[in-house]
């Protein structure tokens, strides 16, 4: 990407933006801004996704940018990336900039060394046997630098989300001098636990101290708030706030972001079990070691556990998108068969993968077509034909009941935001009223609001009796959500805590093997 060379000063755009910007406020004299962005706009069809963008980025800066799906977030980095081309009269100047998007842009059928080997320069790229070895030594130790511990030479598309996110932060980082540059983070830890995340921090902190400028997008506040020194909110494309870190809260930031603060959530939480639903007895996988679980009616069981634990496979294990070696699963005393998914959703269960792009979803098809595709019997004609006008009936009490923004069913998925695409992945399998309800990740990568709005979809559907299985990283989602918590430790169940057992220190301190009784204990009424 070129540099502007233009350098006027800094201006924000009108309307009630609150600025007290460190680039501005007590730089040193003649220390130049890494990116300066200054009057920046993008149009689509007539409607303005960034209007008069302004903030800078300074060495050493972590400035975090927040705003709800569909705030303009993405378009920033597409604009920054050079994928859209801003509106006239925008200034970017930057030096080189580095990026990871938050899908990430592997290859899947390549393994972690060719894949680290694709961001080397054209002239130094290639394998030659003679250095095999070598390449791959080079290519672990640059994944162990980010926590990961997997086969480098297993292609992408058989390994975990989160083994996938090292790699691209490795990628990323691979052949660059951070003296002058800026990183670009989007969403960055949506599949990373908290000690794999904060390793991620770790390795940030250390690239902004020597001399690099870091632009981090993610929504989860807590990790805003630890990792940055300045935060810029965008609400509807426009700048609404550039203030210190240390000048904000949670619930400002969440202000911020929604424009208001939103309501509460909590969860009512059953004192018994309903009927047992499903169970998994000596479930083995690649990573699972004899897993056994029961899921009773109208209850939501968490399971959490770290990178590499077994958690991120039990989900696809039971619905059998995961190919089970060993063990059984039945649903209502009905034993469904391995490998086979279409009999799981004919027995009721229902799926939410953690990859949205790829598994959940169908992003060039439209909503519509993605939320009634499970499940077209009801909506057949009696010739067997698609009942257009039944479709188009479902489908707008559904997109009115996940709140759908824009309401336009009949646009390709891809072009929602991605809290928009996930209401969508939700809507299409509670439409058919499951059993079982099976999430992996279910708010990974949407705004607190959409967030809010799932977790709303995730009671009425434990409401209605769904058993609901959540199998999450974020500790606070588990603490808000769930009845009981698996902990997964190397492929095998390692505890299981009730409700009045749960606290976020309980949780880790399970998930990393220390004793109970060595962490804190703040248990939830």
């Amino acid at each position: 990407m070129g540099n502007s060379a233009s350098q006027g000063s800094r201006t924000l755009p009108d309307g009630p933006a609150t600025t007290d910007s460190g680039a501005n406020k007590d730089r040193p004299d003649g220390v130049r801004p890494l990116l300066r962005v200054q009057g920046l706009s993008k149009s689509f069809a007539g409607t303005k996704a960034l209007d008069s963008v302004a903030f800078e980025v300074n060495p050493g800066e972590v400035v975090s940018v927040v705003g709800q799906n569909g705030s303009g977030k993405s378009t920033l980095v597409k604009v920054l990336a050079g994928i859209h081309t801003p509106d006239p009269g925008a200034e970017i100047e930057h030096q080189d900039i580095r990026f990871i998007h938050q899908d990430l842009g592997l290859v899947p059928g390549l393994s972690t060394i060719e894949n680290l080997d694709i961001a080397r320069p054209l002239g130094r790229r290639g394998f030659r046997p003679a250095k095999a070895r070598e390449e791959r030594q080079a290519a672990e130790k640059m994944i162990r630098r980010f926590g990961g511990d997997f086969d480098v030479t297993e292609p992408i598309a058989a390994i975990a989300a989160a083994e996938r996110t090292i790699v691209a932060i490795a990628r990323a980082m691979s052949d660059w001098s951070p003296t002058g540059n800026v990183l670009v983070l989007d969403e960055p830890t949506a599949a990373l636990g908290a000690a794999e995340a904060d390793l991620l921090f770790d390795a940030v902190r250390r690239v902004a101290a020597e001399g690099a400028g870091v632009v981090f997008i993610s929504h989860h506040l807590d990790e805003v708030l630890g990792l940055s020194d300045r935060v810029v909110a965008l609400r509807d494309g426009k700048l609404v706030a550039d203030v210190p870190a240390d000048e904000v809260d949670h619930d400002r930031l969440v202000a911020l972001i929604a424009g208001s603060e939103l309501a509460e959530f909590r969860m009512e939480h059953a004192d018994e079990r309903g009927r047992l639903t499903l169970q998994a007895r000596g479930l083995v996988t690649d990573v699972l070691r004899g897993v056994d679980l029961d899921l009773h009616e109208g209850e939501i069981v968490g399971v959490c556990g770290l990178l590499g634990s077994g958690r991120e496979h039990l989900a696809g294990a039971l619905f059998g998108a995961i190919d089970r070696h060993a063990g059984s699963v039945t649903v209502a005393e009905r034993a469904l068969k391995a490998g086979d998914p279409a009999r799981s959703i004919r027995h009721g269960l229902a799926y939410v993968p953690a990859d949205r792009l790829r598994q959940g979803a169908v992003m060039t098809m439209t909503a519509t077509e993605n939320l009634t595709l499970p499940w077209l019997r009801p909506l057949r004609s009696g010739l067997g034909r698609l009942n257009r006008a039944a479709e188009r009936g479902e489908t707008r009490a559904w997109t009115d009941r996940v709140a759908l923004r824009p309401p336009q069913p009949d646009r390709p998925l891809g072009l929602f935001s991605g809290g928009n695409q996930q209401k969508v992945v939700m809507a299409k399998w509670l439409r058919m009223a499951p059993a079982v309800l099976l999430l992996d990740e279910p708010t990974q990568g949407v705004d607190v609001a959409a967030k809010a709005a799932i977790h709303e979809l995730i009671a009425e559907a434990r409401a209605a009796g769904t058993s609901v299985l959540v199998s999450s990283t974020d500790t606070g989602e588990i603490l808000d959500l769930c009845d009981r918590v698996l902990i997964l430790r190397e492929g095998r169940v390692s505890a299981e805590l009730g409700r009045h057992e749960l606290s976020e220190a309980r949780l880790i301190s399970e998930s990393i093997g220390l004793p109970a009784t060595s962490a804190p204990s703040d248990p939830l009424d």
